[in-house]
C-alpha cells in the first residue's frame, strides 16, 4: 500500500497593497486628523489645470492642439501637487499621533533627517521623573540640542549638555531647539525642516570628526527607544 503523502503548503507572503491602494490609505489616515485635507486636494489638483488652460487662452486662443497640450501639461502639474500636499499632510498628521510623547523627537530624528545630519533617537540626557529628554544632532549647521518637554524643566539639562559639547566640540556652533508646549517651541512635524535652515558652519569631514568625538564621550542610558509615527496608528472612533 501506498501511503498518501500531504503536500505541505508553503505559507504565503502577504500581498503588498499597490500604489493607488497605499495612496488611499494614507490619505484615510490623514482625513481622521485633518478635515480640510479633501478640498485642499482638489484645489490643490484643479489649480494648475485653470492656470494652464488659461495660459493657454491668452497665448494661443485660436490653437485647440496648443490647449489641450497645455491641459494636459496641467493635469500632471495637478497629480504632482496632489502628491507633494497629501505627503507634507499625512507626515503632519502622522506626527500628530505622537507630538507629546516621550521619544517623539528622537522617531523624528531617526526616519526624517535630510541627507547631512547625523542624530540618534536615543537621548543624551534624561530625566527619569518627568521623562523630559534631550537629544543632539550634528550636521553642516553645527551641533543642535533639542529638548523634549516644557522649557521649565528642560533649560537645565540643556545647559549641562551645552557645556559637555563646548569641552569636546571646540569652537563649534551649537543651537538649542525646544519642542514641547511652550508657545515659542518647534512643533514635531517642522522640526526636520528646521534643522536644515541652521546656516552651514562644517565640512562634511568636520561633521563626521566632531560627531565621532561626542559619540565617544556618551555614556549609556537605559531609555526606551522613540515612536515610530510611520507605525503609529491612528485611534478608532
Amino acid at each position: 500500500m501506498f501511503m498518501a503523502r500531504t503536500k505541505e503548503k508553503s505559507p504565503k507572503t502577504p500581498k503588498k497593497p499597490g500604489r493607488i491602494k497605499q495612496m488611499w490609505q494614507v490619505f484615510q489616515m490623514t482625513r481622521r486628523y485633518d478635515s480640510n485635507i479633501t478640498w485642499i486636494l482638489i484645489l490643490g489638483f484643479l489649480v494648475p489645470i485653470l492656470i494652464s488652460v488659461g495660459l493657454a487662452l491668452l497665448l494661443s486662443p485660436g490653437s485647440v492642439l496648443t490647449i489641450i497640450l497645455w491641459a494636459i501639461a496641467g493635469i500632471m502639474a495637478g497629480i504632482l501637487a496632489v502628491l507633494i500636499i497629501l505627503g507634507r499632510r499625512a507626515e503632519k498628521a502622522a506626527y500628530s499621533q505622537i507630538e507629546g510623547q516621550p521619544g517623539a523627537v528622537g522617531a523624528v530624528l531617526r526616519s526624517s533627517l535630510k541627507r547631512g545630519w547625523v542624530g540618534s533617537e536615543m537621548p543624551v540626557a534624561v530625566n527619569g521623573k518627568t521623562q523630559d529628554a534631550v537629544y543632539r544632532a550634528v550636521g553642516r549647521g553645527g551641533v543642535v540640542l533639542i529638548s523634549e518637554g516644557p522649557k521649565t524643566r528642560t533649560t537645565r539639562m540643556l545647559e549641562e549638555e551645552r557645556r559637555r559639547v563646548a569641552k569636546v566640540g571646540g569652537n563649534v556652533t551649537v543651537t538649542v531647539i525646544s519642542v514641547g508646549p511652550d508657545s515659542d517651541a518647534v512643533p514635531l512635524h517642522k522640526l526636520a525642516r528646521r534643522l536644515t535652515r541652521i546656516k552651514p558652519t562644517l565640512t562634511k569631514a568636520e561633521v563626521l570628526a566632531v560627531n565621532n568625538r561626542l559619540t565617544s564621550m556618551a555614556t549609556k542610558l537605559p531609555i526606551p527607544k522613540g515612536v515610530d509615527p510611520m507605525k503609529a496608528r491612528p485611534q478608532r472612533g
